[in-house]
């Protein structure tokens, strides 16, 4: 996004001055072990310490070492470490512990584990592919994904793990990436690589980000060949270095360098960026910063090993600045040609010394100062331990619907015989799983045709049109690369597209989502995204209606279906329904649309989203205009947007209802009842009831952020870094992280604040700050967690949480405001609410991201007596009771906001004259609301970026009244009986 000038200069001198500061110091007794190991290694171990060795059960064409010439490089050499590749789990594990209890240093051991240790093991159940992650709207899941990964990696004596791929994979006919990326754009793919990176890093687990700088855009399988780019380096800066840049300020441990020949990096005759030091050395190092590990892309590889042969690769990849070299052919070799290039003065003795004691220190970390003996017993059962549960999380959230005629097959049995069903496998020639069960819970007849077959396709589906209401097109066994189209026949693709021609047709793709390309025009469209059966059964619950369908497109397939393609089919969210069958006046409610555009016209605020809903469905639901004047991004109805004071209701109030159901707390006693840290200040005696009312006396606002500013300009150096660590890990914007302890100075400000007199309206956000911190010291849980359990996930909620940044792709999140007070930069995933940001992005005042449809549900839960589709989340008479007006000297209720209580007379009614005096909800400062009116059953949100406008215009919402407007004329469109 755009910064301000000031912004600009303000970030550089930040960066300048703080950005390169660590407070990162390696323990002494790290260092004790180091020197130690260090000082007992000859000259040549120091070199072999930088050694990786292929261990696996197959040969590959001969030319590394197994099992006992492993035994005999441990002994001869002292090799740094292995990378495990095919085996049974028990055997891999014999072999390690051999080789450990044999190493005079503690080997590090490695593995290509993409997708898990299915990914290498026999006996162990293969996790999803990155491209299917891809999928995934919410990256929570790729960090579990991640964690459960470490765990694998843990139990198998593993210390390292050769993912994310962070290539974007941009050219679909990709011989080698291809289904191993997260996709093809740079943000998602960032997003997602440093959630599972997390994953693994949080729980023990070196990371390993690859293949820098970037392999996603080849045609050529650098296992065979050097792939060429021909990209610019801005080009490069701006796309591949996206994902890379933003995992090393994400603190990633290692990197991969590809082979890849890239001109505009090092134009040299055959010299990969795995062995060019303009590429590891300058680039990587010097121009990107990253001090972490690297690894070599594997050096058997044809792409290096053929102009390259035998040990002077080794040579070349060290004297390019590689740490590790993964799979050198020729250990004697190798350690000959770098003492030559030692003895030539191409590479220091010094170099070698620090990187192997590099090596030492990450093996301390991820080994201790004793490698583990792996235990056998049970090895396969513990490997396999929750793996089919995160496939079928995965497969449930990244299935994408592309295309919907508006109605499920009708599945259920009512006639047994007569069938109504026709399944046709293509690719198959006996049941598989779907086939299976739709053939003997749902008595459907099955097709099978394989990409052999000839027969006529059209003279077959017209056979099957004829005969059958229900035709579900499964697209099975093709190839996860895109050579032959996948193999894919052209009279396969005849037989579906012919079936395609029913509009009731439902056609599912098992597998590379780059091959829907085939079935563009289908009326109903499921991309799938692999094919085994936890896949198949997720696809068979959503045709049922028995799931939701969430996903997106993480590729571009077709021109019609673009990357970030997906029709949200949330099962929980609000049926839809024709605002005439309801009662409405559809001319009078496409008035909304100039008032709206007015709006926008005026610069109020550069794009909304205006959803309603009566009785229970949803009748009106549109977006309007931009994210922002200066972009072309266009709000859509799932646009994520900052709830701001929305926080106060759909989060903290919501979670102090339930606790109040519950019974764990009373709002007739006191903060100092709940919260010990507040006994002996003037808070400690304000009831919970009147902090709900805003009556405690709290004073407005915090601006704790001015403190921290030195000539109430420039962040205080003690306080920020633009990089985090474990002493300033509270990020509160881009490159923007506050020391962990200031929190601590921040509640000590509230406390030392003036309190007026109790039973004075002052509305204020300290009241809903002490209120989540209250939620949290009961539940045991943080805030965000707490209203996730009990309510967000339970109501099926999409997009709705907290640090947004974090879980959803910023393409999605509106963005806030181009702020010129405190961060200066513009906001976009980050709380607006500066106080809110300071409290880590979760407070209980703000903080808060959420669509108009998860909002929509929220409303009416509440609405129905706090029960939603057979679920009760709260007690009707505590809806009743938080909801109605609970004070005599101001219009709110207990931590919802209400009508005024003279609307009829007043000349700006609040929210709107037309709302009936029953009617709850509250406003945002960014530019939202949420209202819902018991008497009429009706629910109004609006939800727009209002501060993201030029400060001049920045009230003008306000001022136009946009939203009352809106409102009321929901109301006059409303035909009564």
């Amino acid at each position: 996004m755009k910064f301000e000038t000031t912004g600009k200069v303000w970030m550089f001198c930040f960066l300048l001055i703080y950005g390169f500061s660590s407070t990162a110091q390696k323990d002494s007794s790290a260092t004790h072990w180091v020197d130690s190991v260090f000082n007992s290694l000859t000259p040549q171990e120091r070199i072999t310490q930088l050694m990786l060795l292929r261990v696996s059960e197959k040969t590959a064409n001969g030319v590394n070492f197994y099992d006992d010439k492993i035994m005999e490089a441990i002994n001869t050499y002292n090799i740094g470490g292995v990378v495990l590749f095919q085996g049974g789990p028990v055997k891999q594990a014999n072999m390690v512990n051999r080789f450990q209890a044999a190493a005079k240093t503690p080997l590090l051991v490695c593995i290509d584990a993409e997708w898990g240790l299915g990914m290498r093991y026999d006996s162990v159940f293969p996790l999803n592919h990155q491209l299917m992650l891809g999928a995934v709207q919410d990256a929570s899941l790729v960090y579990d994904y991640g964690k459960l990964v470490a765990a694998q990696c843990r139990r198998a004596g593993i210390h390292v793990n050769y993912a994310p791929v962070v290539d974007i994979n941009n050219n679909p006919q990709n011989p080698v990436i291809n289904d191993r990326s997260f996709g093809e754009d740079k943000y998602k793919v960032a997003l997602l690589g440093t959630a599972y990176m997390n994953g693994m890093q949080d729980n023990g687990i070196m990371a390993c980000a690859k293949h820098f700088p970037g392999h996603g855009n080849v045609s050529v399988d650098s296992h065979k060949d050097l792939p060429v780019i021909n990209k610019s380096i801005p080009a490069l800066d701006s796309l591949e270095l996206y994902p890379f840049k933003q995992l090393f300020k994400a603190g990633v441990a290692s990197v991969m360098v590809a082979h890849l020949y890239i001109p505009a990096i090092d134009s040299s005759a055959n010299r990969a960026t795995s062995i060019s030091k303009k590429s590891v050395t300058g680039l990587l190092r010097d121009d990107l910063n990253f001090q972490g590990l690297t690894f070599t892309d594997a050096l058997n590889m044809q792409g290096v090993a053929k102009f390259f042969p035998g040990g002077e690769i080794s040579a070349e990849a060290l004297i390019a600045g590689n740490d590790m070299l993964c799979l050198p052919a020729d250990i004697p070799g190798s350690i000959e040609k770098i003492n030559k290039a030692i003895t030539d003065c191409l590479i220091a003795q010094e170099d070698i010394d620090r990187r192997c004691k590099k090596v030492l220190f990450a093996k301390y970390k991820y080994i201790g100062t004793k490698a583990m003996i792996v235990d056998t017993a049970h090895l396969a059962d513990d490997l396999n331990n929750g793996l089919k549960e995160m496939k079928q999380r995965v497969a449930k959230q990244a299935i994408t619907l592309l295309n919907f005629s508006g109605s499920l097959p009708e599945l259920s049995i009512k006639n047994k015989k007569q069938k109504t069903t026709a399944y046709v496998g293509v690719g198959i020639s006996a049941d598989n799983a779907i086939a299976e069960n739709l053939r003997l819970n749902n008595n459907a007849d099955v097709f099978y045709f394989n990409y052999s077959d000839s027969e006529n396709a059209d003279s077959l589906a017209n056979a099957i049109s004829q005969r059958y209401k229900n035709i579900i097109v499964g697209i099975h066994a093709y190839a996860r690369y895109p050579a032959n189209n996948f193999g894919i026949s052209q009279n396969a693709v005849a037989l579906v597209n012919a079936l395609n021609k029913n509009p009731q047709a439902f056609t599912l793709v098992f597998g590379n989502p780059y091959a829907v390309k085939n079935f563009c025009d289908a009326p109903n469209l499921l991309a799938c995204y692999e094919d085994d059966s936890l896949t198949q059964q997720m696809a068979l619950e959503f045709l049922k209606g028995d799931i939701s369908a969430t996903g997106t497109l993480p590729v571009t397939v077709c021109d019609k279906y673009k990357y970030g393609s997906g029709l949200i089919y949330n099962k929980n969210y609000l049926p839809v329904s024709s605002p005439v069958e309801i009662g409405f006046s559809q001319d009078s409610l496409s008035k909304i649309d100039s008032i709206v555009q007015a709006g926008i016209n005026e610069h109020a605020f550069p794009g909304c989203v205006v959803l309603l809903a009566k009785d229970g469905k949803k009748i009106y639901e549109k977006a309007y205009g931009r994210y922002d004047f200066n972009d072309n991004a266009i709000v859509t109805t799932s646009s994520i947007y900052d709830m701001a004071s929305v926080t106060k209701i759909c989060a903290t109030t919501l979670a102090v209802m339930k606790l109040y159901d519950d019974g764990k707390i009373d709002l007739k006693k006191n903060l100092g009842d709940y919260l010990n840290w507040v006994k002996g200040s003037n808070k400690e005696f304000i009831t919970i009831e009147d902090v709900l009312l805003h009556q405690g006396g709290l004073v407005a606002w915090i601006p704790f952020y001015k403190e921290t500013l030195s000539f109430g300009k420039w962040p205080i150096s003690y306080i920020y870094r633009t990089v985090k660590s474990d002493s300033f890990n509270t990020r509160i914007a881009e490159n923007f992280y506050l020391r962990s302890d200031w929190q601590d100075t921040m509640f000590q400000r509230i406390l030392q604040s003036s309190v007026t007199p109790t039973g004075n309206y002052i509305y204020s956000d300290n009241d809903f700050i002490f209120l989540g911190k209250i939620v949290e010291a009961i539940s045991g849980q943080t805030l965000n967690d707490y209203v996730k359990q009990q309510f967000y996930d339970p109501l099926g909620l999409t997009f709705t949480g907290f640090r947004p940044a974090e879980h959803f792709t910023i393409s999605k999140i509106a963005p806030t405001e181009n702020e010129n007070y405190f961060r200066l930069q513009h906001l976009r995933g980050d709380v607006h609410d500066p106080g809110a940001a300071m409290f880590g992005g979760v407070a209980g005042h703000a903080g808060l991201f959420s669509t108009a449809d998860d909002l929509a549900v929220i409303m009416q839960m509440l609405l129905n007596g706090g029960s939603y589709k057979g679920k009760r989340y709260l007690d009707s008479s505590t809806v009743t009771l938080f909801t109605a007006y609970n004070s005599n000297i101001s219009r709110r209720g207990l931590g919802f906001d209400k009508p005024e209580k003279d609307n009829d007379t007043r000349a700006e009614p609040y929210p709107a004259k037309a709302v009936s005096p029953l009617t709850f909800g509250h406003t945002g400062f960014t530019g939202t609301c949420v209202w819902a009116d018991p008497v009429n059953h009706l629910i109004f949100i609006f939800l727009s970026n209002r501060v993201n406008v030029p400060a001049i215009d920045m009230d003008k919402l306000l001022k136009l009244n946009i939203r009352g407007k809106i409102q009321n004329q929901a109301y006059n469109a409303f035909i009564k009986n």
